[in-house]
């Protein structure tokens, strides 16, 4: 199994769209008035309807529910009425041509991933200057030249397909590589003899899969595939018809419940793992022991709280936050896994333990520490080895190991530091450069600044800045606040061009460190969900506040952004404070929070927020849920909604209801713009570059023309 922690693709901030990049010849300027764009008549008209319904004895108005309908005429002409109206906005403003190709040089460079060894063998995405998509290729040694295996581009006309790696045999003779449409979740898993080049006749249809597992001697493999009833784990034997893989685990689960399955380096063991929401604050553990026959046996399933283990020999290293808020990682013998016989190896410690990984017969903890990384090596006993050097303050990310080789790679990013993969020996602690991104940035020019502030019930909250070293904080500085603080994910520093370009021009960057991530473990995080989510609308408010009290910005050049659970967010600071702020960006939303939980994937996310559908969790979801307190006539700032059509999990009638109801509310003269595209969805990383750069486009237009600023020659 390639992705570690799969319960948290859900709303991963690593899949947040591309977020906007400012042309290196750009001069930042306050104008006078705002600068004028051409003649246009108002958003196209929408229609309202009386549905109203009774909701725990609370009477509620739903006056644009048709527009959940997305496949209905109607529904789409109104799409189409819609991107019209915002191109005949942001289209004709001066500079775009400028920016779009500004965006092309910096976003149209060669990439590449963290590469997975098997067999001496590395296995990567890298894309081209020249391609929209990445193409999967193997490198034969670290000196070898690459060969490409997988190359999405020519498979679309309009480049909307991707691939990606899934697995790799233990010889690295055989691939699964999955294919994605746009932005969904949804693929499809195909397999490829890497020594020849073909195809093999297997094929995994069109689903959401998960924890797909190859065994050592290719003749079959296992993988966790969402049903209607809920997610099954099933075993498929090469060779044969998939529509016939038996079921093997998952009988009895409901479709709120995340479940995936893998298998030890050697084959041995089969370990599954059931998640109780996105955010997995409650997990079960069973494994099999394949060699000797054995039946399915239960490690944990009798606790509420988060447990993750990988196989290292005959034993499960276990990564969790029993009794331990900040982590710890326990020992488990498979041979006797009676739970008064577990060992703790790494105990918790005072920073958050944000994720572990066995390589060459050792343990990596990754810990997040004052919102930033923080590494260190233990051995299997948990002796502590040493402390991997970072090369400044970032995030390290992504570690691809195992446990019978020495060797490990990850890769780190900063705010102005693109991202660099690092070869790892665990043996020597010898450290090299395996690849690094040449993106035209002068990182030193930045200068990155962690403060700290007061939320309203005094809780200390931390928050990055980035501005370019001399930038006079005057208290007008066009400033962009952003923040996720869900699902306990961390907000923890990664490159950004939109940031760096950013502070480039004059601008600040504000990144803030909200509750409910996992930045000071599951006590930070369960303050800001559930009954304490408002906690996390009142860390960003502060947020703002503190940035135009302490001189950097004020409120008509600040302008706020989040996509998924931070397009939730800014939704709620819109709608709580709409006097704050210049200009919003809401991305692929959650809005409508009382009928959430009614669509696409979004029963995973209950356990996180809530449901309506329960009397007590109903109240506090609807006081702060943004489309329920959009009030008439309010002068709400700028808006920009961003969604798709495939964007299967966060529904998208969020943002199309959202701008209908804004629209027709609000009592300013600034815009309220739905950007909708058709072929795009949640999964950022399924969208071809060139589509990124138009996106792009369009968000930068909006801020500059929002907040005053100008470019240099612009007419």
């Amino acid at each position: 199994m390639l992705t570690r922690f799969p319960f948290r693709n859900h709303l991963n901030r690593l899949e947040r769209k591309p977020l906007m990049l400012l042309p290196a010849m750009l001069v930042l300027g306050v104008l006078c008035s705002l600068a004028q764009g051409p003649a246009v008549q108002g958003p196209p008209r929408t229609r309202k309807d009386d549905v109203k319904e009774t909701i725990q004895g609370v009477e509620i108005a739903d006056p644009y529910r048709w527009l959940e309908d997305q496949e209905s005429p109607e529904t789409r002409a109104w799409i189409k009425a819609q991107n019209e109206y915002t191109h005949s906005l942001l289209d004709p403003r001066p500079g775009r041509d400028s920016i779009q190709r500004r965006l092309t040089e910096l976003m149209k460079i060669d990439t590449i991933g963290t590469p997975v060894e098997r067999n001496g063998r590395y296995f990567f995405r890298k894309r081209l200057a020249s391609q929209d998509q990445s193409v999967l290729y193997v490198r034969k040694g670290l000196q070898g030249s690459d060969e490409v295996l997988v190359d999405p581009n020519p498979m679309s006309p309009d480049k909307s397909i991707s691939a990606g790696l899934e697995e790799i045999s233990q010889d690295g003779t055989v691939l699964a590589y999955y294919l994605r449409h746009g932005g969904e979740d949804e693929t499809a898993i195909q397999f490829l003899n890497v020594d020849t080049g073909k195809a093999l006749p297997d094929l995994l249809p069109k689903a959401r899969y998960s924890g797909l597992s190859m065994k050592p001697d290719k003749s079959g493999v296992y993988y966790s595939r969402e049903e209607a009833a809920g997610p099954r784990v099933y075993y498929h034997v090469m060779g044969s018809d998939p529509a016939k893989d038996p079921q093997i685990f998952g009988k009895g689960y409901g479709p709120e419940i995340f479940i995936t399955s893998n298998l030890s380096d050697d084959g041995r063991y089969l370990v599954i793992h059931v998640f109780h929401g996105a955010a997995a604050d409650q997990s079960e553990i069973y494994f099999q022991d394949l060699a000797a026959q054995g039946p399915m046996e239960t490690l944990v399933n009798d606790v509420k709280a988060r447990f993750f283990g990988e196989v290292g020999g005959d034993q499960l290293f276990v990564q969790t936050n029993w009794n331990a808020p900040n982590g710890r990682v326990l020992a488990v013998d498979l041979k006797n896994p009676a739970r008064d016989k577990w060992r703790e190896v790494v105990p918790e410690g005072s920073a958050a333990m944000e994720s572990s990984a066995l390589a060459g017969g050792k343990i990596i903890v990754s810990y997040t520490e004052n919102a930033s990384s923080r590494v260190e090596l233990y051995d299997s006993s948990g002796r502590h080895i040493r402390s991997v050097e970072l090369p400044a303050i970032g995030t390290a990310a992504g570690v691809s190991s195992r446990w019978t080789c020495s060797e490990a790679f990850y890769g780190f990013t900063s705010f102005a530091v693109p991202n660099t993969i690092y070869r790892y020996d665990v043996a020597t602690g010898q450290q090299t450069t395996w690849a690094r991104l040449n993106v035209p940035i002068q990182s030193d020019k930045f200068e990155v600044k962690q403060v700290w502030y007061e939320s309203k019930d005094k809780t200390r909250i931390p928050m990055f800045l980035l501005y370019l070293k001399g930038t006079k904080l005057d208290g007008g500085n066009p400033t962009l606040l952003t923040g996720y603080g869900g699902f306990n994910l961390s907000e923890t520093p990664y490159f950004s061009e939109m940031a760096a370009l950013w502070a480039e021009h004059g601008g600040v960057f504000a990144d803030v460190n909200l509750r409910g991530g996992g930045e000071f473990g599951e006590t930070w995080h369960k303050a800001g969900m559930l009954e304490k989510k408002q906690n996390v609308f009142d860390d960003f408010i502060a947020a703002a506040e503190w940035l135009t009290r302490n001189g950097y910005t004020n409120s008509e050049r600040l302008a706020i952004e989040g996509g998924s659970n931070g397009g939730l967010l800014v939704g709620a600071a819109l709608t709580q404070r709409a006097d704050l702020f210049r200009a919003v960006i809401c991305a692929y939303p959650l809005l409508d929070m009382i009928r959430y939980q009614k669509f696409l994937v979004a029963r995973y996310w209950v356990p996180e927020y809530g449901s309506s559908d329960d009397p007590d969790q109903f109240k506090y979801i609807y006081a702060y849920s943004p489309y329920h307190h959009v009030k008439a006539g309010t002068k709400y700032p700028a808006v920009l909604l961003v969604s798709g059509d495939f964007d299967t999990r966060v529904a998208p009638l969020h943002a199309r209801k959202m701008a209908a109801l804004l629209q027709a509310s609000t009592g300013s003269d600034r815009p309220v713009l739905l950007r909708y595209d058709t072929e795009a969805g949640h999964s950022q990383g399924g969208m071809s570059v060139t589509k990124r750069v138009e996106q792009t486009t369009d968000e930068l237009e909006f801020l500059f023309w929002q907040l005053g600023m100008t470019f240099a020659g612009a007419k």
